[in-house]
């Protein structure tokens, strides 16, 4: 078995691509570095990295390790916080966007009751606007929900890019105003809609769901576009970075669909940063470890 000390000192020079770096960042002493590096190099039977005076660049098997290493440090954090956290009680009511939902929430949501088993935890899915009107009015203890550029509530967990997404590039016809399918009132539509306003573009609602499903139901009939995270295309829309795909999907930024080339893949002007949102004085103890949790584990990117 691979020493987690060994493996974590083995990800940070990885990362760092040096060994006096990586030293910095783990308050250890180079040689001490160098020493675990060498230990793993023996354990595994393999070279990890190539040193010189001016690089480290891990070999083929040191990229191997890299996956690997997250993956056991991974499973022994878990392990030491089933076995070590002591025993918490009591009632979580714990709030989440519907774009969290559909990615790494049901990992979490398992991880964390496996762990706490004597909490009692209540999940409630709606649109990010509602979740913070809840947890203020008290009915939430905690939320993990998008935010407005510029908002500053709650601790950032990630930031995700927004695109245009639809099954037919030739909706984004600059002629006729663009066919939306949206939400009723939220965070995305407003980003949105801006972008839109600002780009001169005219536009008209032509769906209107309170669920994501729904609205991707309807751009993939055809109806018009959606504003949505990249992560989306996965589910039936193509990045149309290939003209080839343009027949079956368009994708574009999210100043104006249709600018220009109609399915060409540019970089997104909004970011939607979700953060989780512990407010007040009676948070429940729960609230900290779930909150914990989240931050590493919601996808996309941090800061």
């Amino acid at each position: 078995m691979f020493d987690p000390a060994l493996l974590s000192t083995f990800v940070t020079v990885a990362k760092a691509a040096s060994f006096s770096e990586a030293g910095r960042r783990l308050g250890l002493r180079q040689s001490t570095v160098s020493q675990h590096i060498r230990r793993l190099e023996e354990a595994a039977g393999r070279r990890l990295f190539v040193r010189d005076t001016h690089s480290v660049t891990l070999t083929a098997d040191g990229q191997a390790m890299v996956a690997l290493a997250h993956g056991i440090l991974e499973a022994n954090q878990r392990a030491r916080q089933y076995f070590a956290v002591s025993e918490l009680r009591g009632r979580l009511r714990f709030g989440a966007a519907e774009d969290f939902v559909r990615s790494r929430l049901p990992e979490v949501l398992r991880d964390f009751t496996r762990i706490h088993r004597a909490v009692d935890l209540e999940l409630r899915v709606d649109l990010s606007g509602t979740l913070f009107q809840a947890l203020e009015g008290g009915e939430l203890d905690l939320v993990l929900a998008k935010r407005r550029p510029g908002d500053d509530r709650g601790r950032l967990a990630r930031r995700e890019r927004l695109i245009w997404i639809a099954a037919d590039s030739a909706l984004a016809d600059p002629e006729r105003p663009l066919p939306l399918n949206y939400p009723p009132p939220s965070t995305s539509r407003a980003v949105a809609l801006e972008a839109l306003e600002h780009a001169g573009r005219s536009w008209r609602i032509v769906c209107t769901s309170g669920s994501l499903s729904g609205l991707n139901a309807a751009a993939l009939a055809g109806l018009g576009y959606v504003s949505s995270p990249t992560a989306l295309c996965r589910l039936g829309f193509r990045n149309c970075r290939d003209r080839r795909d343009c027949r079956s999907s368009a994708t574009s930024n999210l100043s104006s669909p249709g600018a220009g080339a109609p399915c060409a893949a540019r970089r997104m002007r909004w970011r939607r940063p979700f953060s989780t949102m512990p407010i007040g004085c009676k948070v429940p103890p729960a609230a900290n470890p779930m909150a914990a949790m989240l931050a590493p584990r919601s996808g996309g990117r941090a800061g």
